[in-house]
């Protein structure tokens, strides 16, 4: 149906009305360097004026050059409409590392936050894992994911693939000598980001509120410290991405406003998962999954009266930012510092 809908508009409509439909034509046309051709005319007859050498150089003729467009359409918006469209996912338990059975299914809607928590090596990353792949029983936990309760086939799971899942994991690294305006440029233009120098504005100033220690616009993405890089990425992931599932390896030692970062992300109609030990964390989800030996062991839905005793958490966890600013600034350690 989709094939013949684009192959429909390829043959009745000019390149300027296709591009302005979907302008992610435009990067197709790059790809077999055909950016150059008239834009007023169809394909077709936009193509006869190409050199052959050209279209040779990758083993095309001009109808093979409008199939390829047509099947690169009709996979963008597949993938693009499969993404838009998650408003749940849904976990259905396999087994642990004991072959013991998890005997649980939850399911989590757009906007919640669920944390994660159990010892290192339980298992924490392996769920993570299994959420990212959307596991068909074919991992090593045996588990279902669903995505608005249905399963997913071979051809939409991997339509999906980096396009459902955005992965915050516990190391960032950056290798390109860009600046911090430059690379939020260039993740807008990649994503066809409506309002571009709006929202690279916007990512730019979220990521400051989110990072411990101030950066500038003209930073060099290579020289920012690793809770600078955390906040960058989170605010990308906020503004800039379309994925509606964010996964969340381990941020309380990131030097960022974990709460801010997690509720901001929550409030863009994203569904978190957050992995961690950090007890301020995993009581401001709306639920958390307990890992033990590599499976789900229980899941606990946040209590009010926990949701109460986070305000005595914050009056503690404050106290240690305030003694961790200290000693970055060379100060002493003293008793009223600490009644303070």
């Amino acid at each position: 149906m989709k094939t013949h809908y684009f192959m429909e508009l390829i043959n009745h409509q000019t390149l300027e009305e296709i591009i302005k439909a979907y302008p992610i034509t435009t990067d197709f046309l790059a790809n077999y360097r055909l950016e150059d051709i008239p834009k007023n005319q169809l394909l077709h007859q936009a193509l006869k004026e190409v050199e052959d050498e050209i279209l040779e150089d990758f083993g095309l003729d001009q109808y093979d050059v409008i199939e390829s467009l047509c099947v690169f359409l009709v996979s963008f918006t597949q993938a693009e409409t499969a993404v838009n469209h998650v408003a749940s996912i849904t976990i259905k338990g396999g087994q642990n590392k004991l072959n013991e059975a998890e005997n649980v299914e939850l399911t989590i809607f757009t906007g919640d936050i669920i944390s994660i928590v159990g010892p290192t090596g339980s298992g924490k990353s392996r769920l993570l894992n299994d959420i990212e792949c959307l596991a068909q029983r074919d991992t090593p936990t045996n588990r279902l994911i669903l995505v608005n309760g249905e399963e997913v086939d071979d051809i939409n799971r991997f339509e999906m693939d980096g396009k459902l899942v955005a992965q915050l994991s516990q190391n960032m690294n950056f290798v390109m000598d860009l600046t911090v305006r430059e690379f939020l440029e260039m993740h807008a233009k990649c994503r066809l980001t409506p309002n571009a120098d709006e929202v690279v504005s916007k990512c730019f100033e979220c990521a400051n509120l989110l990072a411990g220690e101030r950066f500038s616009e003209a930073t060099k993405v290579t020289q920012l410290s690793g809770g600078q890089s955390r906040a960058l990425m989170i605010a990308d992931t906020a503004y800039m991405s379309d994925s509606p599932i964010v996964l969340i390896d381990e941020i309380e030692n990131a030097g960022i406003d974990r709460r801010r970062a997690l509720f901001l992300l929550a409030k863009r109609e994203k569904i978190i998962f957050i992995s961690t030990h950090d007890p301020l964390l995993a009581l401001s989800a709306n639920k958390r999954i307990v890992i033990k030996n590599g499976g789900i062991a229980k899941i606990i839905e946040t209590t009010a009266e926990e949701k109460q005793s986070l305000e005595a958490i914050e009056t503690f966890d404050n106290t240690l930012l305030t003694l961790r600013n200290s000693l970055r600034g060379g100060e002493l350690i003293t008793a009223e510092l600490l009644r303070e």
